[in-house]
């Protein structure tokens, strides 16, 4: 597949939380931070600067640049620990991220997506991996199931698909998520969802 075919894999963890947010992150190019996005940035500082380090006998990578091409995705991994066994390496993903478990599977489809990737770039099964949260500071080991696999499958394919053809979804107000979005203002929910306000009042215009 060629590169430029690819999307972020970040694109999978936003489409399922809201396939607009996805659209204005990487169709329109828009991005605001409020403080969620800068708790999750500051955490992410460490685990951002590609090395390698080793604990405990296991040995880890930050910022390991993956790609898959069944996914159609690329990006990069936040920690990487490389176990061996059977004289081979087989890694499992870590992913930080901020606050504590959530009750949807965006988080957990990036994840998969990461061991859907180290799959295809080391030639073993990676049957699950980890999500670290910030604020319980605790691992979440996540088993990368055919349920979740069938999910980050379909995800990456509808987020591709949209992605590829520059398609903005109206948005669908959701209260609580969307008063955590930094995207909040500019994707104004409560005006644009299903058509909003301002379409309706174009259309009773052109009609009068």
């Amino acid at each position: 597949m060629d590169e430029a075919d690819l999307i972020p894999l970040s694109a999978l963890q936003h489409m399922l939380y809201c396939p607009r947010q996805c659209a204005l992150i990487h169709v329109e190019q828009m991005w605001s931070e409020n403080r969620f996005t800068a708790e999750g940035r500051i955490m992410h500082d460490r685990a951002d600067q590609p090395g390698a380090s080793s604990r405990r006998g296991v040995r880890a990578a930050t910022a390991m640049p993956i790609r898959s091409a069944a996914l159609g995705v690329s990006g990069v991994a936040d920690v990487v620990e490389l176990r061996e066994r059977d004289g081979r390496i087989h890694p499992f993903p870590v992913e930080y991220k901020r606050g504590s478990p959530k009750a949807h599977r965006a988080d957990e489809a990036q994840l998969c997506a990461q061991g859907i990737a180290l799959e295809e770039m080391f030639g073993v099964d990676v049957p699950e991996g980890a999500l670290f949260y910030g604020e319980t500071r605790r691992r979440v080991v996540v088993a990368f199931d055919a349920d979740l696999r069938r999910l980050t499958k379909e995800t990456a394919a509808a987020a591709r698909a949209m992605i590829l053809a520059a398609e903005v979804p109206h948005a669908a107000y959701q209260a609580k998520r969307c008063r955590a979005c930094s995207l909040l203002e500019i994707c104004a929910p409560r005006t644009t969802a299903d058509g909003g306000q301002v379409a309706r009042w174009l259309e009773r215009m052109i009609d009068e």
